[in-house]
């Protein structure tokens, strides 16, 4: 066998893993990001003024938001289950230390601590959670798309073939469900009136970056025979046609209906679609192809998985808009985030009940269909993946309370009430050059270019791939370049930020 076609079979015919697996793979992101928060706080708390050093707050980002991911899918794998435990016993200790060396004079009772916790409010026009989910998508991806053809990445966190549950299965959804959250329909005031078409022709103009990427994808990969596998997308279509086609048609149906009705859309769509697919015989089609035996003759057979898997993507976008609504009503607290919270988890876990029915009498979750399994599946993932990001902000915000004058970034401001007339008096967030630096951190670098971001790692994965032979790499050998290729995106972004550079042309 070629090169090429060695690489395509290793990542070919692959079942997926655990529900449980991919919950406790998922919770990391969250852990390391309060291990760097708590981290940040005891600084403070011992030098009395937070992290200045760009080269050292790049440094503390990376070893401990990024390299640990890169561990967890590779050779800590097997122990996977034990990460969680292992780094929320770290941020534990961290804890501890913090609240056992406060300062004397701003000591206070554990009790009038979680009285005052409880009565803060927050500033109203950030949400972290929504701006690190993002950003921690881009970065899961990013690091898959390369570790997946390497021996050391398991093979059940790849793309199932048909059936089944990868990490990489998860991660087009996600990247779905993330682009909604944040959609202009979603970000347009309550009272602000406009066009019912505005929306639409903006998102008509905003695509072409994807259909320019989806082109550019499509060009390189056809003319250096680079390895794909076919049955994920077809063979002309990929991912940022994908993106870009939800988009614009959910544009169109946000401008004809209800925004706030998005969920029925959304319901309506996955239902009919597995109706569908249960009831006639688009299922073969999809699998097998118009003759029954994988034909690719012709368009509509040579990317049907990318075509029709448009209803399943195009149901999560709508339900994720709903999920963007209810995020962006006015909760300036943190009672009103914590009942927030609570709210997400609850449906996260009737989503799951839904997933198991649906698995049984309808079917099994399937990527390459985009089904109303795996509707279900990414909903029920993002909304509990979210959820702890709104948790790890609000103990960050608590910790901050406890050592006055300490700062996190990408992390929830405390402000003044409402009543007091300051609109937005920050207690908790340094001024001067010691604020501007606290916001030069890697998940606002990162935030800032996204989709160059994602462009990049696609540019140096293809890059490592054809320099490499990836599958007969040893485990140093794999580790060093995983790290190598992370440190180099992540480092671009950075450089990026600290000089206020954006690349966005639409």
């Amino acid at each position: 066998m070629s090169q090429k076609h060695l690489k395509e079979a290793f990542i070919s015919n692959l079942n997926g893993t655990s529900l449980l697996e991919i919950s406790l793979g998922l919770s990391l992101a969250p852990l390391c990001l309060l291990c760097r928060g708590l981290l940040l706080i005891l600084y403070y708390l011992h030098y009395g003024k937070p992290l200045r050093s760009r080269k050292y707050s790049l440094l503390l980002d990376f070893l401990v938001l990024v390299s640990p991911l890169v561990l967890s899918c590779t050779v800590l794998s097997p122990i996977i289950f034990f990460m969680p435990s292992i780094i929320a016993a770290f941020c534990a200790g961290i804890f501890s230390k913090i609240y056992s060396q406060r300062k004397h004079e701003t000591r206070v009772p554990f009790k009038q601590i979680v009285q005052e916790f409880q009565k803060t409010y927050l500033d109203p026009e950030f949400i972290p959670a929504i701006t690190v989910f993002r950003v921690y998508v881009n970065v899961l991806t990013s690091i898959s798309i390369l570790a997946v053809d390497f021996p050391q990445y398991p093979r059940r966190y790849a793309k199932a073939e048909t059936y089944g549950t990868g990490v990489m299965d998860l991660g087009v959804g996600a990247y779905i469900f993330g682009n909604a959250l944040v959609c202009p329909e979603v970000r347009q005031k309550s009272y602000v009136t406009q066009p019912k078409f505005s929306n639409l022709a903006r998102q008509f103009f905003s695509i072409w970056p994807l259909i320019f990427l989806g082109v550019g994808r499509l060009l390189s990969v056809k003319s250096i025979e680079y390895h794909e596998h076919t049955s994920e997308y077809g063979v002309h279509w990929n991912f940022f046609f994908t993106l870009a086609f939800v988009r614009l048609a959910a544009s169109l149906l946000l401008a004809i209906f209800p925004k706030d009705k998005s969920w029925i859309i959304a319901i309506n769509l996955a239902v009919l679609y597995q109706l569908i697919l249960n009831t006639t015989s688009l299922k073969m089609f999809i699998l097998h192809g118009s003759n029954g035996r994988d034909s690719r003759v012709g368009f509509l057979n040579a990317n049907r998985e990318g075509l029709l898997s448009l209803f399943g993507y195009l149901a999560i976008y709508m339900a994720s808009v709903q999920v963007g609504l209810c995020l962006l009503k006015c909760r300036n607290s943190v009672k009103g985030w914590t009942e927030a919270a609570r709210f997400l988890l609850l449906t996260a876990l009737v989503l799951f009940l839904f997933l198991h029915v649906s698995q049984v009498h309808a079917d099994p979750v399937s990527r390459r269909m985009a089904n109303l399994s795996y509707c279900i599946w990414v909903l029920a993932h993002c909304l509990t993946f979210f959820t702890w990001f709104v948790v790890t902000d609000l103990t960050l915000v608590f910790t901050k309370l406890l050592v006055k004058g300490s700062s996190v970034p990408c992390c929830w401001n405390v402000v003044k009430p409402p009543n007091t007339g300051t609109k937005h008096g920050t207690e908790a967030v340094p001024t001067g050059k010691e604020g501007k630096l606290a916001h030069i951190c890697l998940i606002s670098a990162i935030n800032k270019n996204q989709l160059l971001f994602f462009l990049l790692a696609n540019v140096m994965t293809g890059t490592v791939n054809i320099l490499i032979d990836t599958i007969q790499s040893k485990t140093a050998f794999t580790l060093c370049i995983l790290h190598l290729y992370m440190f180099f995106n992540c480092f671009i972004m950075y450089i990026l930020h600290a000089r206020n550079i954006v690349f966005k042309f639409w």
